[in-house]
């Protein structure tokens, strides 16, 4: 199958739940093909996901050209870019600037950078928008001839919560019409789009999957030396929690202060938890790591002994799916803390591979993080109950052979069979 990935941009960091569909696809003799509507990320600095290099997806990339900043600069050069490509049908572009019909993320001048990649080559089998956010330009640009091929739309968290909340209910309408299929990355976002107006029979549920052989397991005994090391991965943005940990960790500092806690990753609130943590008087305790590549990652978790994810619902609605980060440590055997946020309790089961509180909860977090000290005797079981809830339900291997189905059934139906059973169990109670 030929299969157009659309994303916002790429590569980035962040979103290898992204990486690993693309190389799973890639892996069982498909043609992927990336189109990031916006380009490279924001200050891009070269540093990729090992498997960006490992399988020369760059080369498999179709980046826009880059639009000005400058508006008059950009229009001149966007009429240069129309001209130039209208023997590949670049006049197709103009209905597109109708903004009372396609909404203004594609009538403006950034769809005659957009689309010269697409005018170049835009048949497929299959076009897979990454976030709902996507699937509207998607369908502008089937709906104009640009591109070809059956629609497919994941939603993923800010698409369905944010999104929605910004835009208002109906903000999907016509993606529920015209697209031919839709997946969820968990039950909680999946209900969401059912009760927005998806049809069930066109949704099912379909994990951020996670290579399990890159993350081993392995039990945590009670160190030696007493110290006890906590550890959280994730943007440093409202949504992540990560305020509250901190909180959380000054609340027990003063009795437990043989513990360390680092804190993986970076964003707009860094400057805001550096102050709160001088602060509470936490410097020596809580470290901000910044971004690290996951080989970093990976051996940062393999020596701690706790992990914490204190997801929340931000102000602007956004909310979490199963975190990635999270699944990375409990395949490595790390027993959790979390919250009762979006899709997480789908994958944290209370009491068995670690603890739900609720969200913005720094006392119930300093609660199960004291219990979690001295009952050491419970970090084997479980993170050997999270180690086997990951490989149940988020195996990518399972993943993206059911993603492979799914398409080929696109190909010859609108509703692949497969799931038309997981549909009437899973979303019964809608």
């Amino acid at each position: 199958m030929k299969i157009a990935f659309i994303v916002w941009r790429f590569p980035v960091l962040s979103e290898a739940f992204i990486l690993n569909q693309i190389i799973g696809l890639i892996q069982r003799g498909h043609d992927v093909h990336i189109h990031p509507v916006n380009g490279l990320p924001k200050n891009y600095t070269g540093k990729v996901h090992p498997v960006v290099e490992e399988y020369k997806l760059l080369e498999r990339t179709y980046f826009p050209p880059i639009v000005p900043e400058n508006w008059y600069v950009r229009f001149l050069k966007g009429v240069g870019l129309f001209l130039k490509n209208i023997h590949k049908g670049s006049f197709k572009t103009l209905q597109l600037l109708d903004s009372s019909k396609y909404g203004d993320e594609v009538a403006n001048l950034k769809t005659l950078y957009r689309t010269v990649s697409l005018l170049q080559d835009g048949s497929y089998d299959i076009i897979h928008c990454q976030f709902g956010t996507l699937a509207p330009i998607a369908l502008a640009y089937r709906d104009a001839g640009i591109i070809k091929g059956k629609l497919i739309t994941t939603f993923r968290g800010i698409d369905i919560s944010k999104y929605v909340q910004e835009n208002g209910a109906n903000v999907y309408d016509q993606l529920f019409k015209e697209g031919e299929f839709f997946l969820a990355n968990c039950e909680f976002f999946g209900n969401r789009a059912i009760n927005l107006g998806c049809d069930a029979k066109r949704l099912v549920v379909h994990g951020s999957g996670l290579d399990c052989t890159k993350f081993s397991f392995k039990p945590r005994p009670k160190p030696v030396n007493g110290k006890i090391k906590i550890a959280t991965t994730g943007r440093l943005v409202e949504k992540k929690g990560i305020e509250y940990a901190i909180r959380a960790i000054a609340k027990i500092a003063a009795s437990h202060p043989n513990i360390e806690y680092n804190i993986i990753g970076d964003g707009e609130l860094k400057q805001q938890f550096e102050q709160l943590i001088n602060e509470l008087n936490v410097g020596h305790i809580v470290k901000l790591l910044g971004w690290k590549q996951q080989k970093e990652i990976v051996e940062i978790l393999d020596n701690s002994h706790i992990f914490i994810a204190p997801s929340v619902t931000a102000a602007d609605g956004n909310q979490d799916a199963p975190v990635n980060t999270l699944k990375e440590a409990m395949a490595m055997g790390l027993p959790v803390i979390s919250t009762i946020h979006g899709g997480i309790p789908e994958l944290v089961q209370d009491d068995i591979s670690g603890f739900l509180v609720p969200e913005r909860d720094a006392s119930a977090i300093a609660k199960k993080l004291v219990y979690l000290i001295e009952h050491p005797e419970r970090w084997e079981n479980m993170g050997a109950s999270g180690r086997a809830r990951v490989e149940e339900k988020y195996d990518m291997n399972k993943l993206n052979d059911e993603l492979v189905a799914i398409y080929q059934q696109m190909l010859t139906s609108n509703l692949p069979e497969q799931v038309q059973a997981q549909n009437t169990q899973e979303f019964i109670r809608v």
